[in-house]
């Protein structure tokens, strides 16, 4: 099973993305350096009586009768559950589930969690198949927390091509979700986040059926008159401050760069925020990447060196736990059946590029599902897991030489989406999963030659390389 405090989100809305799409945005970190993942489509299904069972709690769901096409990015070896984490389906709703949080001992105390609920590794297969709507999203998951109850605290995030709803768990039974202004971004790393409800607000505001009463009846909130999800559910200790509130620290430091009054431990940053100006799938990308660049927490020490106490202080967003980030982008300047796109990385994001995968498909590159538990570089998630492992040791010599590849890729990225958009003709979910496969072909093709040059450069960097005479 997952081990909690892995993840790092980030959420744009339409009026502060560039181009006008919503973006629900997270990288998977899973529970250690090797957590094989696969991206997979499911086709649409007719399962009339049939059941879920998690491999994980036991709990048993029934289905509904039809379930829409969606992507996902599961696990290669399911045998402790699916873990299908982020996907889009057919009528262009995203899904990234899960962001794990915290629920503070006070509430854990009258609402423990269970053992046999629904937990991140069923979410996505339980709600994503059967939703319209991002909103449709966070009423279906709500309903299943308050019926069967969770083990784990977490927060889950939806979108389609207008809003984007936000969920946090609280306790075993008790969620609530809020809809992020259009004109803001919101930064989400493994904490209770959201601020004040409006319980009188259901156009913005959703929650558990029972929730205020839940509160009121134990003496949960300490400042009456506001119901603040953060102050009442979350958690404010130091292993926030410093394994938590640095990465939105670094987050608003990018996408705000005016305010200067803010430290990496602070406990009271603002969860969603406008930004400084308008974010681009690139900026993301960027986050998500990052390890404090340009900062003295860096731990590759890469533009402002810090102390080596400085540069471990902050648990960064881009680490050797990275296993697949996914971008869930829905855009409002194209038709809606080549609007969903989701970028994909895997392996070490510092390192690894983003591939953007049209949703509307009904197969996948063969290397992004064909990923083993063993070691083998013909798939996508250890090619760039291989990677890592040459890169780091020599970041400083390879780091050139990795980023203008990932600005290579990132490039021609844009460029395939743009020629996508403008020659889709036909059948387009035939058209647009043989695109798919044209772009994942030349990444991976770039991605191949970029290792077969560092692994001969490497080659020549042996301590025990020795020429006869050489020290005469």
């Amino acid at each position: 099973m997952k081990k909690s405090s892995d993840c790092t989100e980030i959420l744009v809305g339409k009026a502060a993305s560039m181009d006008g799409s919503t973006i629900v945005a997270r990288n998977e970190d899973g529970y250690g350096p090797i957590n094989p993942i696969k991206f997979v489509v499911h086709p649409a299904t007719d399962q009339a009586g049939k059941t879920f069972t998690s491999a994980v709690t036991g709990v048993t769901v029934p289905l509904p009768d039809h379930a829409y096409r969606y992507t996902g990015t599961p696990q290669a070896d399911q045998s402790d559950g699916q873990y299908e984490e982020a996907g889009i389906n057919e009528f262009n709703v995203g899904m990234s589930a899960t962001e794990t949080t915290a629920t503070n001992a006070r509430v854990l105390g009258y609402d423990p969690l269970v053992d046999d609920g629904v937990n991140e590794e069923a979410m996505v297969t339980l709600v994503l198949p059967y939703i319209k709507s991002a909103k449709e999203g966070a009423q279906r998951l709500g309903a299943l927390l308050e019926k069967y109850g969770t083990g784990e605290s977490n927060s889950i995030a939806f979108n389609d091509n207008e809003e984007i709803w936000y969920l946090e768990t609280a306790g075993g039974h008790h969620w609530a979700a809020m809809r992020l202004p259009e004109d803001c971004y919101a930064i989400a790393p493994n904490q209770t986040l959201m601020q004040e409800v409006d319980l009188n607000d259901s156009d913005n505001f959703l929650v558990a059926s029972d929730l205020v009463d839940f509160v009121e009846k134990h003496h949960l909130n300490p400042t009456p008159g506001h119901f603040n999800f953060r102050e009442i559910f979350g958690t404010h200790g130091e292993d926030d401050a410093y394994y938590n509130t640095p990465r939105t620290w670094y987050g608003q430091k990018l996408f705000n760069p005016e305010i200067t009054d803010q430290q990496p431990t602070d406990q009271d940053m603002p969860f969603a925020r406008k930004p400084a100006k308008k974010i681009a799938i690139e900026d993301v990308e960027f986050f998500l990447s990052s390890h404090y660049n340009g900062t003295k927490y860096d731990p590759f020490g890469t533009y402002a060196s810090g102390s080596a106490d400085e540069q471990k202080k902050y648990r960064p967003i881009a680490m050797d736990r990275n296993q697949c980030s996914s971008i869930l982008q829905i855009r409002n300047d194209v038709p809606a059946d080549h609007a969903a796109i989701q970028w994909i990385a895997m392996g070490f994001f510092a390192y690894a590029p983003y591939v953007p995968f049209f949703t509307n498909i009904n197969d996948t590159p063969v290397d992004y599902q064909n990923t083993t538990t063993a070691v083998d570089v013909e798939n996508v998630y250890w090619l760039n897991k291989t990677l890592s492992v040459i890169i780091e040791p020599h970041f400083h010599e390879y780091v050139e030489a990795v980023n203008a590849f990932r600005e290579g890729c990132q490039s021609y990225a844009r460029q395939r989406v743009a020629a996508t958009d403008a020659a889709i003709t036909g059948d387009a979910t035939t058209f647009l999963t043989q695109s798919n496969a044209e772009t994942a072909g030349e990444v991976s093709k770039r991605t191949h030659q970029l290792f077969d040059d560092l692994v001969k450069h490497g080659l020549l960097l042996s301590k025990t390389a020795w020429e006869k005479g050489q020290n005469l």
